[in-house]
């Protein structure tokens, strides 16, 4: 509970001093680090394999009925404004034991080649989901549940944090905000 009363205080204190539509939260968070399966090929993947990219992070999952798919729809809208190879959207299932490599990879190259699916074994997803306070949980029971944060994070060509949202329903202004990271 402290580290999500932290994680706001540092969201608020952030608003409104760094002219970004989103909220800025650089040095707030560690850099991007991870170490997942990708869908399309298999190949082992770390924080250092996107470096030299601006990477938008997102955590969902295929099964997923509404808030997942809007948001992917909307950072595709938004990877159309900014036409730059520069930019990686990674897309981390929570439900590796139902979000196969090849469900996964359909699924995030449905919306756009420039988003990857990405999956790992339970430890690497936990691993993940706690460096950047993800929260989520799979209730495998009937009926099949599964419940995750919607937090978008956006990190600069070095990989260090540097924005975040939850309402990806403006394109054309998250797209502004990543092109100012692109000139940095």
């Amino acid at each position: 509970m402290r580290y999500a009363a932290l994680f706001l205080a540092l969201l608020l204190a952030a608003c409104g001093r760094s002219g970004f539509h989103m909220t800025d939260i650089s040095g707030a968070m560690p850099r991007l680090d991870l170490h997942m399966t990708r869908a399309s090929d298999g190949a082992a993947v770390s924080g250092e394999s996107y470096r030299g990219k601006v990477v938008v992070l997102y955590f969902g999952y295929t099964n997923c009925p509404d808030v997942c798919p809007a948001t992917l729809a909307n950072l595709t809208a938004m990877l159309q404004r900014l036409n730059s190879k520069d930019v990686q959207v990674l897309f981390v299932t929570v439900d590796p034991n139902r979000d196969t490599t090849k469900l996964l990879d359909q699924y995030a190259k449905a919306f756009s080649p420039q988003i990857e699916g990405l999956r790992g074994t339970d430890n690497q997803l936990a691993d993940l989901a706690r460096r950047y306070r993800v929260a989520y949980s799979v209730d495998a029971k009937p009926p099949y549940t599964v419940m995750h944060s919607n937090a978008v994070f956006f990190f600069d060509p070095s990989g260090r944090i540097r924005l975040v949202t939850t309402d990806t329903s403006d394109p054309a202004a998250m797209a502004d905000d990543v092109r100012r990271l692109l000139r940095q």
